[in-house]
């Protein structure tokens, strides 16, 4: 059998599973056409009146001492707020995510599904409340249908196997510094935003409050890991154009800009969302609104003398911020040449050095009391660059994918 044979045999193969798949793409979505759809509003609003209107009536009816809290939180663009018109193609629509007691979930769960599935109606606001099977990446899409029970998306989850799986840890329980360290600030994100509709088991509404930002230490521990992080490669901008190479600078220039927001983030101590949401919540930022315009100029910049010129402005307002909070003594606002090179810079690793003094004694992260931080800025850049972003991200991105 000739290679060109076989090679024709697996390429038609491969076409027509393409094909199936496709087809079962298309199945599904020609019942999502947003053409077709209601007048957009936004996902918290739609489930909100959903739970109220529909969802809460049912249960009262049919599980009456039920104990639950119901909410949306966790995954999805409409969690967060920024939702819009094109989300309603995929896991978009009326839902709710209801918790039950620990040990009432095994026990009600499938009832309460099936009450739901034959009391619920086919829509709700013009929207289908019955959806697809999830696809093998988990994501729904919602399926019009005129009769039969729904297959909606209200679902089930014993309150503390949620948060055990969202986060690695039952917030009920003390934190400690691995948890805060090693969670996504994604995922953090994802279950102190949305809102709570009930919390008749009086325990939802107090783990959120919990997670709401890090404790005072896990915080100037990663202001400081963040400061050097910028620290790393706030050189090289200048370095890499003195060579000539234009784009390596443009390259350095554009994490520098996304390093500068995630500190913005953590000065307003606010979690910092995943890539396609990051430059949406900056801008709700009161330092993205000042640091915005500089840092698109930096990415427009076409030298890089003009690209470090606009760093350098953008350094002066997160140093001057970092002044204002009054975490360390004032330090310089302005910056300066790199070791007697011809590279302006703001001295990260100032920045970094003085707030790890700050982080109380008490603290594992205290560099002076606990041994494993008294070492070099790199060691620390390790230990949160590599833990917390590297490891914690990848679930964020996955769910990233799957939900938004």
């Amino acid at each position: 059998m000739s290679r060109s044979f076989r090679f024709h045999r697996w390429a038609r193969t491969r076409c027509k599973r393409l094909r199936n798949k496709l087809g079962t793409y298309i199945t599904v979505m020609s019942t999502t056409n947003i053409s077709e759809m209601p007048k957009f509003i936004p996902g918290l609003k739609l489930c909100k009146l959903f739970y109220q209107k529909q969802v809460r009536p049912i249960l009262n009816k049919e599980f009456p001492s039920l104990r639950y809290s119901a909410a949306l939180i966790g995954w999805g663009s409409e969690v967060l707020g920024f939702d819009t018109a094109m989300s309603r193609d995929h896991h978009w629509g009326p839902r709710v995510l209801l918790f039950l007691d620990q040990h009432d979930y095994p026990k009600l769960q499938h009832r309460i599904r099936k009450s739901l599935s034959n009391n619920l109606p086919y829509e709700f606001m013009g929207y289908s409340t019955n959806f697809s099977q999830p696809q093998p990446n988990g994501v729904r899409h919602p399926v019009r249908i005129k009769r039969g029970p729904v297959n909606h998306m209200v679902n089930m989850f014993a309150l503390k196997s949620f948060f055990e799986a969202r986060l690695g840890f039952d917030p009920s329980k003390k934190i400690d510094v691995t948890d805060w360290l090693t969670v996504p600030q994604q995922r953090l994100s994802e279950v102190v935003s949305g809102e709570v509709y009930h919390d008749g088991l009086g325990q939802l509404r107090k783990r959120r409050a919990k997670l709401k930002f890090y404790p005072t230490d896990v915080w100037l521990y990663l202001l400081a890991a963040q400061w050097t992080k910028i620290s790393d490669e706030e050189a090289f901008v200048g370095r890499a154009g003195d060579l000539g190479d234009e784009l390596g600078s443009q390259v350095i220039a554009t994490r520098q800009v996304r390093e500068i927001m995630k500190l913005a983030f953590l000065m307003e101590k606010q979690y910092a969302p995943y890539s396609k949401w990051l430059g949406t919540a900056f801008g709700r930022l009161k330092l993205g609104k000042k640091l915005t315009p500089v840092l698109q100029d930096v990415l427009l910049a076409k030298t890089w003398k003009a690209r470090e010129k606009k760093l350098a402005q953008a350094y002066s307002i997160v140093a001057r911020q970092h002044n204002a909070l009054k975490i360390t003594k004032p330090l310089p606002t302005t910056v300066s040449k790199y070791f007697g090179r011809p590279f302006l810079v703001i001295h990260g690793d100032k920045f970094a050095s003085a707030i790890k003094e700050a982080i109380p004694s008490s603290s594992p992260l205290n560099p002076v009391t606990n041994p494993l931080n008294t070492t070099s800025p790199y060691t620390m850049r390790l230990s949160f660059a590599g833990a917390a972003t590297g490891v914690a991200e990848i679930g964020s991105l996955i769910d990233a994918q799957r939900y938004s």
